[in-house]
């Protein structure tokens, strides 16, 4: 690549997402309806959590941010590819695609230290039920909220950080969108050690979740067994239950696309399909699994709403 050329003014070519003509416009409404909905559904949500004084406790403050997140995340991947699905110009400056690969990163990561926070939460509520106000006072609330998004900010922005001033050779991005596996496959030199990091900080991660999961679902359902109270055993349920199965698809997804980068015979439109997905299903169903499941949640929504009506 010619020196004097600005690398991060550079157009790279995203994958395309293989839609034939006659289903972009389809395709397109979908995808819009659908970021619509995530986007309503998550700031109800927050706005029911924000102006509401009862829903100031810890777990509906996690979910909080939870939705953030969640925003960021279909933020970052919904207006540029229906973007270029519409135009069909599959091109994206590098400094973008930093962004973009930035914000995916921050939202995935994001992902598994809120759900980790959240089942420490449960495990304290049920689990220690007389030293949750100490333990999850708004003191100690705050700190485990900073904590989460600097680690956050911090391992991502290391992580994108390592590859962004290295030269690159090839402009083509393996996927429909900007991520850092498709970013390494640009330069040109050694990148060791940008996978020695990769690999262990998703090997640390996953095995740190894993670990604080199981043991917080183990220890609820112990003590709700051990209570031998139905209504005990419905909500260890309940709440593991849920969790869990968020938990794990995440998982699962988070894995597989990262285990195919590794493999080139791994179909570029099964990738595609996984990665796009922990985008889209997780921001669209938390709101509903978590906000309208829960009974205070559903209450504040449908005051608020029925509120608004009878002003207007």
């Amino acid at each position: 690549m010619d020196s004097n050329m600005s690398k991060y003014s550079t157009l790279l070519t995203l994958e395309p997402l293989g839609i034939s003509p006659p289903h972009i416009l389809p395709v397109f409404m979908f995808g819009t309806l659908t970021y619509c909905a995530i986007l309503f559904f998550n700031i109800t949500l927050l706005l029911t959590i924000a102006l509401n004084q009862k829903l100031h406790k810890p777990m509906h403050i996690l979910l909080f941010n939870m939705q953030i997140n969640d925003i960021v995340g279909a933020s970052a991947l919904f207006p540029q590819i229906m973007t270029s699905m519409l135009s069909q110009n599959t091109s994206i400056t590098y400094s973008a695609c930093y962004v973009q690969a930035f914000l995916i990163h921050l939202y995935g990561n994001g992902s598994f230290l809120i759900l980790t926070a959240m089942a420490y939460d449960r495990y304290i509520a049920i689990c220690c039920p007389l030293k949750y106000h100490t333990l999850m006072s708004t003191n100690n609330l705050l700190k485990i909220i900073i904590m989460l998004w600097t680690i956050d900010f911090t391992v991502i922005g290391l992580l994108l950080g390592l590859s962004y001033r290295q030269e690159i050779c090839s402009t083509r991005i393996v996927d429909p969108f900007c991520n850092n596996p498709s970013l390494l496959k640009l330069i040109c030199g050694d990148i060791r050690l940008n996978n020695y990091y990769g690999l262990s900080l998703t090997a640390l991660q996953h095995v740190l979740t894993l670990v604080v999961m199981l043991f917080t679902y183990i220890q609820i359902l112990i003590t709700c067994v051990s209570k031998r109270q139905s209504d005990a055993k419905r909500k260890a349920i309940q709440t593991c239950g849920t969790h869990l199965v968020v938990y794990l698809c995440a998982e699962f997804i988070a894995l597989f696309v990262i285990i195919s980068h590794r493999f080139e015979n791994v179909s570029q439109y099964l990738r595609g399909a996984f990665a796009t997905s922990f985008m889209v299903f997780p921001p669209f169903l938390n709101p509903l699994i978590y906000g309208l499941k829960t009974k205070e949640i559903r209450q504040n929504i449908t005051f608020l709403f029925n509120k608004k009506i009878s002003q207007s």
